[in-house]
């Protein structure tokens, strides 16, 4: 069987190092860019939403979300209807690094995906999303406490 698992590993983290050194200037380090691009696209996301599009734990997501509140990327506000409950919005700092970012993305797709057919990145995309969708089934059974059987 091929190591489809560690070339989408070697793709994902030789992105995720780029990205790392590219966002170094906007002071967003070890992978904070995700979670401030998904907070730009879903203004008012609450913590445990967020862990969910990035499929981290919470612990992982807390401290990314209070490094970006830190440096005044994000805020936090009470939800009216649940005091406990904290929507996570950009800031006009957050706002502002959001384009760069986004175009950042869209070069990284345009150099991973050169070469290739329409087609082929149809399928590509379709592959992957079929990939996603079996691994998160492992990802939420472990993630409630279950053991999987090898």
């Amino acid at each position: 069987m091929k190591e489809i698992l560690r070339e989408i590993g070697m793709i994902a983290r030789a992105l995720d190092s780029i990205s790392n050194i590219e966002f170094k200037e906007l002071n967003l380090t070890k992978g904070q860019y995700l979670y401030l691009v998904r907070i730009c696209e879903h203004p008012g996301i609450i913590q445990e939403q967020l862990l969910e599009l990035i499929k981290v734990d919470r612990s992982t997501a807390a401290r990314a979300v209070q490094k970006l509140e830190a440096n005044g990327f994000i805020e936090k506000h009470e939800d009216p209807q649940n005091k406990k409950t904290k929507k996570l919005f950009p800031t006009e700092k957050g706002n502002a690094a959001y384009p760069f970012i986004k175009k950042e993305n869209t070069h990284s797709d345009l150099v991973a995906m050169d070469g290739f057919s329409e087609e082929e990145k149809e399928m590509a995309f379709s592959l992957l999303q079929r990939i996603r969708k079996n691994v998160e089934k492992d990802w939420e059974f472990v993630k409630k406490g279950h053991k999987r059987i090898y």
